[in-house]
């Protein structure tokens, strides 16, 4: 890949609409978008490989019906790019959405290297369950500067 400015921005772009179209057959095209050492963080996982970045989806794709990514908003300066996006999906009858944002770093061949999700797993994911949730928000109450949540 080269280095211009809009062959990165066209590489971003182009993995955005990956991660929008993306299904469990598209999972195939992995490898065309991380590299074989690109590491994966997010407020679950912490791993290294493009296998295991698989399989990241692969179990998304087993355990939530209809996952679906909308990317927001994008950003590069180089081989570093960053996109937030909501995340859609059904689990367990119930809708639901996260929003969030992904850090991306790319190597010299324009693969993923680094994919580091930023998202609140504490209000959007485990302040639904039930009794964990009215703990987490009665802190959340305490610790917040008053009258702002």
């Amino acid at each position: 890949m080269s280095d211009s400015i809009s062959d990165q921005t066209e590489r971003f772009q182009l993995i955005a609409r990956w991660f929008e179209q993306l299904t469990s057959e598209s999972l195939n095209e992995i490898e065309s978008l991380y590299a074989s050492r690109a590491r994966f963080v997010d407020p679950f996982n912490d791993l290294q490989g493009v296998a295991l970045v698989r399989q990241v989806f692969v179990h998304m794709f087993k355990t939530l019906d209809q996952p679906r990514f909308v990317v927001t908003r994008m950003a590069s300066t180089g081989p570093i790019g960053f996109m937030t996006w909501t995340f859609s999906f059904t689990c367990r009858g119930r809708s639901q959405t996260i929003e969030g944002c992904t850090q991306f770093e790319l190597d010299s061949d324009g693969l993923i290297v680094l994919h580091q999700d930023y998202w609140d797993a504490a209000a959007q994911v485990y302040e639904q369950i039930p009794l964990l949730g009215s703990v987490l928000r009665v802190l959340r109450r305490k610790l917040s500067l008053p009258g702002t949540y």
